[in-house]
């Protein structure tokens, strides 16, 4: 991975950057544009620590040979969302990605709705885990900012955690959302406490990203849908330039 240019690397947040969206326009017609193996190497040209990309079961977005390129072909360490099937657990597996988090998937669903059901779930997820760690793939599971989950996720011996913003992205501001906030900083607190590292994403937009960024306890902030839609109006270095400034500010560094 990169250096990060900042004054103070223990306080830095890293930044992954989730190209889905741009497949997304380019599978609306069909053919090769816009290419997101593009986007990836643009993102890590103007301040991106990492690129995320989901390979969902009926391939909406991002294809089988996107992950093949950007195995190939970026700089940045890959991080592989992924559903808990044999499929994917097989691609994981040939593909070594740096990272693979493990997310909920429904057919029917426009984007990711919640959190993964770990409780529910963890004799199911256990197999998968270990693994993806005994292959040497970092592995994260994208939960609900909750104790209890938390703790099952440090169970099964995944060594991150990724916080689900999207309650908090969604809610009116306010006493709602300031709840919200509460339910992410507290679950944070708890995933340093039990020895996991911290990651939060989705729905993260300029407005809402600083009091999730100014929690020194997250690691790494994931985001894609934002970025990729405001980069029709400023193209797509200038969105991830300024979200980087806000994340820096948010940190107390310079902003640049």
């Amino acid at each position: 991975m990169k250096t990060p240019n900042v004054t103070n690397a223990e306080n830095y947040l890293r930044l992954g950057v989730n190209i889905d969206h741009v497949a997304t326009i380019r599978n609306a017609r069909g053919g090769d544009c816009p290419d997101p193996v593009r986007a990836a190497k643009i993102a890590a040209d103007f301040g991106a620590d990492g690129i995320t990309a989901h390979l969902r079961e009926d391939r909406r977005h991002i294809t089988d040979s996107d992950i093949l390129r950007l195995g190939e072909e970026i700089n940045l360490p890959l991080n592989l969302e992924m559903a808990a099937t044999d499929e994917m657990l097989k691609i994981a597996l040939r593909h070594k990605p740096h990272a693979a988090c493990i997310v909920p998937e429904k057919r029917e669903e426009r984007t990711t709705e919640g959190g993964l059901d770990v409780i529910g779930q963890i004799k199911h997820l256990e197999p998968f885990v270990k693994t993806l760690v005994d292959a040497g793939i970092r592995v994260s599971l994208f939960i609900e900012p909750d104790p209890l989950v938390l703790d099952a996720a440090k169970s099964l011996g995944a060594p991150v955690v990724e916080l689900h913003t999207g309650s908090y992205c969604d809610a009116p501001s306010g006493e709602h959302q300031n709840k919200e906030l509460q339910r992410i900083i507290n679950a944070a607190a708890h995933a340093d406490e039990i020895g996991l590292e911290c990651h939060a994403g989705h729905g993260l937009t300029f407005t809402s990203v600083t009091p999730i960024a100014e929690i020194k306890t997250i690691a790494e902030l994931n985001i894609g849908h934002f970025l990729v839609g405001e980069a029709i109006f400023v193209g797509l270095g200038n969105s991830i330039t300024e979200m980087r400034r806000l994340m820096n500010v948010a940190r107390g560094e310079d902003g640049k």
